[in-house]
């Protein structure tokens, strides 16, 4: 049997380990249920007959829409069993992205989760006429649909099991024609400038990924990972798809969004994955945490974190840890770091990344005093996720490590990062011109910024777009700055400018809930996020965070003036991307007369606020918009 695919490496993994070994688990009802290697098989085998049906046709696209869920990824390894490719879909993605998605793609099927989902689907019904059906999974509310497009999900799978009985060497035959070339995914990259466009992920791409990342950093069969970041994400794909598949890792679905935290904890996992936004909400939750709890805790914090520094930075420098660190070790774990691992669901965590863009060093040397050494991988969802990364043994915080076996990095004259090898993507989705701009003599330009040191670890310093010359020709990376102003527990995001300028200044969104509390403790009376974040405490609250970030950066570079938003960056809002990243074409546009009055005379401004409420309406007001000056101007730039 074929192992150069996703489907071949399923049978496999379902021939050695039939009932014997737990593929999949989901927690339903507070149980976690087992789903082995042969049920795994079984309900892909069944959905996949019970789509060619339905009138599959040789390529076709299947798009998902929902939670990560078992279906999920049976639906996904059913298509790509007869030779078509899986597209996935945020769940939260607002309909206009549903629809060009959908469209763009010339899906022929679409899986959706329950009744949200689907209605979504039927309001855009008219607009997407390449679909034949839409197979719904969870059909609670759904009694009076009528509609001929809805199909339930066990219906089809009711379809492929009589299709199977008939012929029972119908779905290995397909799977055996399949080729490592054949398209796998179309990813939709998440376009901080533009349209997204899908990327084109071969079975080859995964799997020469996960095999070269893997000879380095192996996981194993009895390893366990929790999905619960989007698997439209490539990230996620690497971890819920192609290492469980490569590797026979146990993949766990939570219940659901609020229930993750302590589903993690209970299974304890080894492998994750991870975008920097879900690093840098984890440590500014411990911090905040700290702040509220009884003072043995805070002191055993104050005492011991030090210590987990100290230890973390003579591991990093391989330097030799002697008897006295070695003993502080043991009592820095048994008196804090084991409560904060479990406490986070990190107990057993030992293939630990963050990818999708550069972590803040802060944050980095932060988890690594915790004893959760987390590193960095560099990719796109062009090189299929992971081109470049850490090991273990070779971790240099600066950088985001070496290239995996199979993979070559170069960097241009122009200083552009460019990529070669098997995870280089096919191309773009019915764009030439993208492709060809993209891939040149075999080499990915990537678009991102950045150097080689003396040992060979690439330094990912931005995107080439967004590095920034200041009016006297002074270079800046925003990027850089920006994840050390998100390291403070009580800014959420932050958008550094000073193209062009005489000075660098940020707009800034708080941490609600963090500022909240801190609001609370200090008896200040608020409303909304609009009211708390023009307060003037919070303001000095916020700047005492920018003053000591301005303490570790050149001063030509320091934060001059800021503002705090009257509103959360929200992807709703084509703000954020799914994944978290600043879309800043859109945030200049959408503030651009805050930004003219960080660089003007005015102290406060008198703005036009939209505004989405969790209801998902969208409120017009008018509100007063803070400008604060770190330093008098007339003391020039510093």
């Amino acid at each position: 049997m074929p192992v150069d695919t996703l489907p071949g490496m399923l049978l496999r993994n379902a021939e050695k380990f039939g009932d014997q070994r737990v593929a999949l688990r989901e927690k339903e009802f507070g149980i976690w249920q087992p789903i082995s290697w042969k049920s795994y098989l079984d309900n892909v085998r069944k959905l996949a007959l019970g789509l060619l049906e339905l009138g599959y046709k040789p390529g076709d696209k299947l798009s998902i829409i929902g939670d990560n869920r078992p279906e999920w990824v049976f639906s996904e390894l059913a298509i790509q069993s007869l030779g078509g490719a899986v597209v996935g879909i945020f769940p939260d993605s607002h309909i206009e992205q549903v629809q060009y998605i959908i469209d763009h793609s010339d899906s022929a099927f679409v899986v959706v989760e329950d009744q949200e989902q689907a209605d979504k689907i039927l309001e855009l019904k008219e607009k997407i006429p390449k679909v034949k059906r839409v197979l719904v999974d969870d059909l609670k509310g759904m009694r009076e649909y009528r509609d001929p497009l809805l199909m339930p999900f066990r219906s089809v799978q009711e379809l492929g099991r009589q299709i199977d009985l008939k012929d029972p060497s119908l779905f290995s035959a397909s799977v055996e024609k399949l080729s490592a070339d054949d398209i796998a995914a179309v990813l939709y990259t998440s376009g901080t400038t533009g349209l997204p466009k899908g990327a084109m992920l071969t079975h080859r791409n995964f799997i020469s990924m996960i095999q070269g990342h893997d000879s380095v950093e192996p996981a194993w069969e009895t390893d366990n990972h929790v999905s619960f970041l989007p698997l439209p994400w490539v990230g996620e794909q690497i971890t819920a798809v192609a290492w469980n598949l490569y590797k026979a890792v146990t993949v766990n679905f939570p219940e659901k969004v609020e229930t993750v935290r302590q589903d993690m904890r209970e299974i304890g996992p080894n492998v994750l994955i991870g975008p920097p936004r879900l690093w840098e909400t984890m440590s500014s939750e411990i911090q905040v945490k700290v702040e509220d709890a009884a003072w043995l805790k805070r002191r055993a914090y104050k005492l011991f974190l030090p210590v987990g520094y100290r230890l973390a930075h003579l591991r990093l420098n391989r330097q030799n840890v002697g008897l006295y660190w070695r003993t502080l070790d043991r009592l820095s774990f048994l008196f804090l770091f084991r409560a904060l691992k479990n406490y986070l669901g990190l107990a057993k965590a030992r293939n630990v990344y963050t990818g999708g863009a550069p972590l803040g060093q802060e944050v980095l040397n932060f988890f690594m005093a915790l004893g959760i050494n987390i590193k960095q991988v560099y990719g796109q969802t062009e090189s299929t996720g992971i081109s470049v990364g850490h090991r273990n043994d070779d971790i240099k915080l600066d950088t985001v490590g070496v290239p995996i076996p199979g993979v070559d990095i170069r960097i241009s004259d122009q200083g552009e990062i460019l990529i070669k090898g098997p995870v280089v993507f096919k191309g773009y989705y019915k764009d030439e011109t993208a492709t060809r701009k993209a891939i040149k003599d075999g080499w990915l330009y990537t678009g991102d910024e950045g150097i080689l040191d003396e040992d060979g670890h690439l330094i990912m310093i931005d995107r080439q777009k967004d590095v920034m010359f200041m009016a006297d020709g002074t270079k800046f990376s925003p990027q850089l700055i920006e994840n050390k102003i998100k390291f403070s527990p009580y800014i959420r995001d932050a958008m550094v400018i000073g193209e062009n300028k005489p000075y660098i200044a940020a707009l800034v969104t708080m941490d609600m809930a963090n500022v909240g509390k801190w609001a609370e403790k200090k008896k200040l009376a608020f409303t909304t996020y609009t009211d708390l974040s023009q307060k003037s405490d919070v303001y000095e609250l916020v700047a005492k965070e920018i003053r000591r970030i301005n303490e570790t950066i050149p001063k030509v570079t320091r934060i001059k003036r800021f503002v705090i938003l009257y509103k959360e960056l929200d992807a709703d809002d084509d703000e954020l991307t799914r994944t978290g990243k600043v879309r800043r074409l859109v945030v200049g546009d959408r503030y651009a007369n805050l930004i003219e009055a960080l660089y003007g005379e005015e102290e406060e401004l008198l703005v036009e606020a939209e505004i989405r409420y969790a209801d998902g309406n969208v409120y017009r007001m008018k509100t007063k918009v803070m400008i604060y000056e770190l330093e008098q101007k007339n003391e020039g730039r510093i």
